[in-house]
């Protein structure tokens, strides 16, 4: 073999082709924030992981990886990512759904006028509006 056989091209790709966010670091945020929202309080954290496990099929131990261990993954399987993106994107519509249930109680108590039920609503119609899951992570 000859030295010109063996040297590396090393080659930029262009703007835009790279996401700002790794696919590792978005898996490990969505798996975070999963948890977050299905946990009841500090102590609940593995009870959430294992309702995740059998709600959505994300694994208990890649969840606990991906929290715990992160900076030890080079990458990220398809399967795992495209699974935890709708967990994510379900777990959102059930907290939307769950807040405007919310709302329609507080609008029923104080009155639709009632400035905080005005921005309540204002607060999920621009949920509604700005998914989640497309500002933090988009695919090219």
């Amino acid at each position: 073999m000859t030295e010109e056989t063996l040297k590396v091209c090393k080659k930029s790709l262009p703007d835009g082709q790279m996401p700002n966010v790794s696919a590792v670091d978005q898996a490990a945020r969505w798996s975070r924030e999963l948890v977050q929202m299905r946990s009841r309080g500090p102590g609940d954290l593995q009870n959430a992981m294992r309702a995740i496990e059998r709600e959505y099929g994300v694994d208990y131990w890649t969840q606990w990886a991906l929290r715990y261990r992160a900076g030890r993954f080079k990458d990220i399987g398809t399967t795992v990512f495209q699974r935890l993106r709708a967990a994510y994107e379900a777990e959102c519509a059930r907290q939307r759904r769950r807040f405007d249930h919310e709302i329609s109680i507080a609008r029923r108590v104080a009155g639709p006028a009632h400035d905080a039920v005005r921005q309540a609503e204002a607060l999920l119609e621009d949920s509604r509006t700005t998914r989640g899951v497309q500002k933090t992570f988009s695919q090219e």
